[in-house]
């Protein structure tokens, strides 16, 4: 079940990393790395990795996308 709440709220981190990623939008993943990082506890309080990986991956992204736009953009 923790698996699947994971698996959840990467899903909605996702979609969220979607529209931080166009232009003048990246302090969207300023919210969403909290987001994900709840999802990775979740995660990793389950018996599979399929959710604590996805939102791994996740946290990677928003903050590579962080560091491209300066932060903020």
């Amino acid at each position: 079940m923790l698996n699947l709440l994971s698996i959840f709220v990467g899903v909605l981190v996702f979609f969220g990393a979607i529209i931080g990623f166009i232009p003048f939008f990246g302090w969207f993943n300023w919210l969403l790395i909290p987001l994900a990082l709840f999802g990775l506890v979740l995660g990793m309080l389950s018996s599979h990795r399929s959710g604590r990986n996805l939102n791994i991956v996740l946290i990677v992204f928003c903050a590579l996308r962080l560091m491209i736009g300066g932060g903020l953009f």
